[in-house]
């Protein structure tokens, strides 16, 4: 093989020199453009790097702005909202509470049986209406009228089981998932309206007095207990069940954070002290940024094309909502720059978001020899009918970088609130048990992702500490958690 022999002739015609070098050139570009690829990975690697010494830097700068936004309004990038919430759910509760979770298109309606430490929740039932979507960009009063009703309905289906004592008021938490400056534990008036809503009459308005008006229209008599922000639910959920809850984190397709504040380190607050000594902050740390974020040119490309730029910095890098858009945009450049996927782009690969992080999870999950899913994946979403196995590795490479530094992100923020906290190292060999309350979607449904968190929180904490703090799921705290807020600031608290 590879030897002439002795006298023959060798034929060499022009055309099949043509061949032998198109084909030298095509091995010697393939190559180029492999590297070029190569490159591009590794690149985005360097710039996507969370060493330690980066993260505990990064959980310093969380800290030293949560001081600064409890200091004063506006002082820092992190809004550190005080929710009025200053009793949390001790498992004592008893009696019925209604909840009402309104986030998006669909709202949730919610009754509780709590039974006290003993029995805790009896029973519960809950309804989902959809919101038509007229009333999304309608007027405030006919939005509030529709969900003053539904709830109407669900009370009025409340059997024997769920019973009210007489001369009882029904209580109600109220989980409202939009952004709300709140002025009490009742009342708040709304910022601005998102995921699709837009009714411009109801902004700057009490979202709790519009439906307290909705509810005397549809002739309803309860009273709103706590209008809370989901993640303060989710502190409240995960405190019921866990006296050790000391914050609680959502990381599903946004991400935020609200732990246990001492009154007396809030210098903004400038009511009388609550008697609990204690208030729960909704810190809003989407919005956090710092010059220590290891942030890349596709992070900025991303910022600069969003509705928002220059906000919710952390949210865009450690979130579901972005993680396959930021794979998207690396790709793209892949295949631009190094025709990764051929001599043309496939035309799928230029829409923005069409690669969802549940996609991304399922590709780095696929453990399968030829990376089959990961085949399929790329398949169905960008219609790029083959790829070869070395494309696939690159693919679950990239899905590895994105993830593993939006997990490593995640844990020096849990880090640095526990620095607040003063309960990032134990003291005098004494155990203060602290328990982060979790939830959302890139949380409990991407694997590797929720299990690098917690070895970097690990990491960052030290074998010592990290023997005494717990990360544990809390689920449907923006629902659930309402109804005990509700219960923990009931107006029979002395009855129950």
């Amino acid at each position: 093989m590879g030897k002439v022999a002795v006298g023959a002739t060798v034929v060499c015609t022009a055309a099949v020199c043509a061949v032998a070098v198109l084909v030298v050139r095509r091995r010697m570009q393939s190559s180029g453009k492999w590297g070029r690829v190569l490159a591009i990975l590794k690149a985005f690697e360097e710039d996507c790097a969370t060493p330690i010494s980066k993260l505990r830097q990064v959980a310093d700068a969380m800290t030293v702005e949560m001081h600064a936004g409890l200091a004063s309004d506006g002082g820092s990038k992190l809004k550190m909202l005080i929710s009025y919430v200053d009793n949390l759910p001790s498992g004592d509760e008893k009696g019925l509470f209604y909840a009402l979770d309104l986030g998006g298109t669909n709202f949730r309606v919610m009754r509780v049986l709590l039974g006290g430490k003993q029995e805790r929740v009896v029973k519960q039932e809950f309804e989902e209406v959809s919101i038509p979507p007229h009333l999304m960009t309608g007027g405030s009063d006919e939005l509030f009228n529709f969900i003053a009703e539904a709830l109407a309905k669900f009370v009025a289906t409340e059997c024997e089981d769920f019973h009210l004592p007489e001369g009882r008021q029904r209580e109600l938490g109220f989980t409202f998932s939009f952004p709300v400056k709140q002025t009490s534990l009742s009342s708040g008036s709304l910022i601005k309206w998102t995921k699709g809503f837009s009714i411009e009459e109801a902004v700057g308005q009490d979202v709790v007095g519009a439906l307290n008006k909705a509810m005397e229209r549809v002739g309803l008599d309860m009273r709103i207990a706590a209008l809370v922000n989901d993640t303060v639910g989710t502190l409240a959920g995960g405190r019921y069940y866990n006296q050790d809850v000391v914050a609680a984190v959502i990381l599903g397709t946004g991400t935020n954070a609200a732990y246990v504040e001492r009154a007396t380190a809030i210098p903004k607050w400038h009511g009388p002290l609550p008697n609990s000594g204690e208030m729960v902050i909704n810190m809003e740390w989407g919005n956090f940024r710092s010059s220590h974020l290891p942030l890349t040119e596709f992070d900025h490309s991303l910022d600069f094309e969003s509705l928002n730029p220059g906000e919710q910095i952390l949210e865009k890098i450690i979130s579901g909502m972005y993680l396959g858009e930021i794979l998207r945009r690396v790709l793209l450049k892949m295949a631009e720059d190094a025709a990764f996927f051929g001599d043309t782009v496939p035309s799928k690969l230029r829409i923005p978001f069409i690669i969802r992080t549940p996609h991304m999870s399922a590709m780095h999950n696929d453990t399968s020899p030829d990376l089959k899913i990961v085949g399929s994946k790329i398949k169905d979403i960008l219609e790029v009918p083959t790829t070869s196995l070395k494309m696939r590795k690159v693919v679950i490479s990239l899905c590895n970088i994105i993830a593993t530094r939006g997990a490593r992100l995640s844990a020096a923020g849990i880090y640095g609130i526990l620095k607040k906290l003063g309960r990032d190292t134990t003291k005098d060999e004494e155990m203060q048990k602290s328990v982060i309350a979790m939830d959302g979607g890139l949380f409990e449904h991407y694997t590797q992702f929720s299990e690098c968190m917690e070895s970097s929180l690990k990491e960052l904490l030290g074998d010592e500490a990290s023997g005494s703090i717990e990360v544990t799921h809390s689920n449907d705290g923006s629902g659930i958690g309402a109804a005990l807020l509700a219960a923990s600031h009931s107006l029979y608290l002395e009855d129950s």
